[in-house]
């Protein structure tokens, strides 16, 4: 008995393939980029970056003591980061954000998110 062949099978099984691939592309393209604000010598480097929506912004802090990265508009706030010690924040709100650190008033740093 012979087999019947379906050829659009094969056809469905490829557009459907390729949707599920750019849906994956899209879902890691919509994750964001991360960047690193370094904490060291009472400074936070760099002192002022743009980031967009969904982008992850790392602090480390290389000094030998505590600080901290809060927001002057308490859109985010580390607390206590700890020497050699990380923090991160996900951009969701678009905005400019002034921040620094609650021990050491002079330290401060602007996020802009687009």
């Amino acid at each position: 008995m012979a087999r019947k062949y379906d050829s659009g099978f094969g056809v469905r099984m490829g557009t459907t393939a390729v949707a599920a691939l750019v849906l994956m592309v899209g879902a890691a393209a919509a994750a964001g980029k991360d960047y690193t604000v370094t904490i060291e010598g009472m400074q936070f480097n760099p002192q002022e970056l743009t980031v967009h929506r969904g982008d992850r912004i790392l602090w480390v802090n290389k000094d030998l003591f505590p600080h901290t990265a809060t927001a002057a508009a308490k859109a985010f706030d580390s607390g206590s980061i700890a020497s050699d010690a990380s923090w991160s924040y996900v951009a969701s709100k678009s905005g400019d954000y002034a921040y620094g650190c609650t021990f050491h008033p002079t330290m401060k740093g602007k996020i802009t998110v687009q």
